[in-house]
């Protein structure tokens, strides 16, 4: 399977998070959101142009930055 970054997905696809690919400030971020390597999660809302993306991690939504999702390489499941 290919690795794709977060921003990549469409609205209702599911990924695995295999990399964090920024700077600590980034990392603490996310993984204080649930947000680690290894994590499902599901793309619940895309905005348009470079507006942020809302994901669901577990129980929670989580909105992220398209700058952010640049930098979060995901596995799309099937």
């Amino acid at each position: 399977m290919k690795e794709l970054v977060l921003a990549q997905l469409e609205q209702g696809e599911q990924a695995t998070v295999v990399t964090l690919q920024g700077g600590q400030g980034l990392q603490h971020r996310m993984r204080s959101v649930g947000l680690k390597e290894g994590q499902a999660l599901r793309v619940v809302a895309k905005h348009h142009f470079s507006g942020p993306l809302v994901v669901a991690v577990g129980r929670r939504h989580v909105t992220i930055g398209r700058g952010m999702a640049q930098k979060i390489g995901v596995l799309r499941q099937a």
